[in-house]
């Protein structure tokens, strides 16, 4: 079977199973649009979203202080998890010592081009340090030259260096990815036993939409978790991507989600 009848089988057989359908055109393995309904979120006033938040801070020049205040607000405002860089995990997990707040490490940050050892070891030092969830980026470019075992491997690599109550997040980055190779990513990672499929890593562009998230949604059921992140800034946005499917929020705005203020921040 060559690569273009692989993605074919593999799209058909998607689609069949979330009652979706093709382009009237044709054209092999392109998905129309996802249908999706806003109405569909709960109602829930901004408070309410402060368990959905994983509150982030990713960027490279972030200081040590930036950290604390990060575990300050999550404690405050009882976010889910934050998330941070491995680097930074042991810091964080002490802060949040004592605390119902979970502790997310990134893996494979942002490119995912590293090799599967290297995200296995950075995802077993991340556990070791404290973090209980780690988000990992797959191999793009893998996914981009049709080596679909070569995209499972890589995520399993990582299942395999998690404890069994470790939350494995895999981040598809859907920004550079066709209709069909974000169908793809998420059956890839539902097949290697990830636990969520996440939109972006926010930093090539791009970021969660409403339409990605509930394609996500679509293609993996009601087992497995889907993460909005990127470019999630404020209460609006925040409800609707919930709406839409997503069970976790990544965002580093997460304070003015919560309270209802708008942020310019990412």
């Amino acid at each position: 079977m060559d690569q273009n009848q692989l993605i074919e089988r593999i799209v058909a057989e998607v689609v069949a199973r979330m009652g979706g359908a093709r382009t009237p055109s044709g054209s092999a393995g392109v998905l129309e649009p996802a249908a999706h309904s806003v109405s569909a979120a709960p109602a829930m006033g901004p408070a309410d979203l402060a368990r959905y938040m994983d509150h982030t801070m990713l960027r490279p020049e972030a200081a040590t202080a930036a950290f604390d205040k990060l575990c300050q607000e999550a404690v405050q405002y009882h976010f889910f998890a934050v998330c941070v860089n491995s680097c930074r995990v042991a810091q964080v997990a002490r802060k949040l010592q004592g605390t119902d707040v979970k502790v997310c490490s990134v893996v494979g940050f942002p490119l995912g081009a590293m090799t599967s050892r290297a995200k296995a070891f950075e995802a077993r030092e991340a556990i070791s340090d404290g973090a209980s969830e780690i988000d990992m980026v797959i191999n793009i470019g893998l996914l981009k030259s049709g080596d679909y075992h070569g995209v499972e491997e890589d995520i399993r690599a990582v299942r395999r260096a998690t404890r069994a109550t470790t939350i494995l997040k895999v981040i598809i980055e859907t920004v550079l990815l066709t209709q069909d190779e974000k169908v793809l990513a998420c059956e890839l990672a539902k097949k290697a036993g990830a636990d969520f499929v996440k939109t972006s890593t926010g930093f090539l562009g791009g970021g969660a939409t409403v339409e990605d998230i509930s394609l996500m949604r679509r293609v993996v059921g009601r087992d497995m978790g889907v993460k909005a992140s990127g470019g999630v800034r404020n209460y609006k946005t925040a409800v609707a991507m919930i709406g839409a499917g997503a069970s976790r929020i990544g965002a580093q705005a997460s304070v003015a989600i919560v309270t209802g203020a708008d942020s310019a921040g990412s």
